[in-house]
C-alpha cells in the first residue's frame, strides 16, 4: 500500500507488524540523494542522513537509535541483535541480513537495486530483514536468515515474507557468467535468453522460489512491486546512476506477543 513516502505490505500490515519500504521522497538530502537517502557512504551530509533516519524511525514507531541495520557484504551471514542493540553497534557488524525480537527495535536492510525482504513470525512476533542482491540470491541469503529465525523459535513458525521495490527482470541484464550461477539456483523461466544476445533474470522469481522451498505458501508471500531501475521518479538506483546516488532503507519492527 501506498504512503507519501514509503511503500508497505497487505499482508504484514494485517499481522500487525509495522514495517516500511522506503522511497526516495520527502527526504532533506540534496543532490543525487535528493531526497530521503538513507546512507553516508555514497557522499552524502552524515546530519543529513541522521534526519533522514529520524523520519524513518518515526513512521516505525522505534527511538533513532533503536532503527539498526548492518554492514552488508552480498553474502549470507545473519545477524540477531541483543534485546536494546543501539544502531551504532550494530553497524559495526558484517552481514546480510538482520534478525530481531525486541519490539523497542526495528531491524533494516539498505538497497538500490538489490532485494529487500521483509519476514515475519505471525505467532511469535518475530522479524528479519534480507539483502538478496545477486550474490546473495546465489549463496542463499534468505535461505539463511529462514532457517536462523527458526532455530531461534524452535519451530517451523508461521512465516510470511514482503518482497520489495528492486530491479526488474527487464533492467537486469547480466553477463553470462552470472546468469550461469543464477541459473544453478532458479526455475527455467527467470533466467530468459532473448533474441538480441541478451540475458535477463527475474531476482525475485528466484526469492519466491526459495521461500516456497522453504515451505511458504505463495498466498504468505507478498510482492510489493516497483523498478528501481525505470522509475527514477520514486526510486534510487545503482545501476543507474552510479556510486552517486541515495540508498534505500526497508525495515520492521517486531510485534509484542
Amino acid at each position: 500500500m501506498p504512503r507519501a513516502h514509503f511503500l508497505t505490505s497487505s499482508l504484514l500490515e494485517r499481522s500487525g507488524f509495522r514495517h516500511a519500504f522506503f522511497l526516495r521522497h520527502h527526504g532533506w538530502s540534496t543532490g543525487p540523494y535528493d531526497s530521503l537517502n538513507f546512507s553516508v557512504d555514497v557522499g552524502d551530509q552524515p546530519a543529513i542522513v541522521k534526519k533522514n533516519l529520524r523520519l524513518a524511525a518515526l513512521e516505525l514507531g522505534v527511538d533513532s537509535d533503536r532503527l539498526c541495520w548492518v554492514r552488508q557484504v552480498h553474502g549470507n551471514g545473519v545477524l540477531v541483535l541483543e534485546p536494546g542493540t543501539r544502531s551504532e553497534h550494530a553497524q559495526r557488524e558484517s552481514a546480510d541480513a538482520v534478525l530481531c525480537t525486541d519490539p523497542t527495535l526495528a531491524c533494516g536492510v539498505r538497497t538500490a537495486d538489490c532485494v529487500p525482504v521483509l519476514i515475519a513470525d505471525r505467532r511469535s512476533g518475530v522479524v528479519g530483514a534480507v539483502h538478496a542482491g545477486w550474490r546473495g540470491v546465489v549463496v542463499g541469503a534468505v535461505t539463511a536468515a529462514v532457517r536462523r529465525l527458526r532455530s531461534l523459535l524452535g519451530t517451523p513458525g508461521d512465516l510470511v515474507a514482503a518482497i520489495g521495490p528492486h530491479i526488474s527482470q527487464r533492467a537486469f541484464e547480466v553477463s553470462q557468467d552470472v546468469a550461469e550461477q543464477l541459473g544453478a539456483c532458479a526455475p527455467a523461466e527467470s533466467v530468459v535468453h532473448r533474441a538480441n544476445g541478451r540475458i535477463t533474470v527475474d531476482l525475485a522469481k528466484i526469492v519466491h522460489v526459495q521461500l516456497v522451498n522453504l515451505g511458504l505458501g505463495s498466498s504468505e508471500i507478498e510482492h510489493i512491486g516497483g523498478c528501481t531501475v525505470l522509475e527514477p521518479e520514486r526510486y534510487f538506483s545503482y545501476r543507474r546512476d552510479g556510486r552517486l546516488s541515495g540508498r534505500h532503507l526497508s525495515a520492521i519492527v517486531p510485534r509484542g506477543v
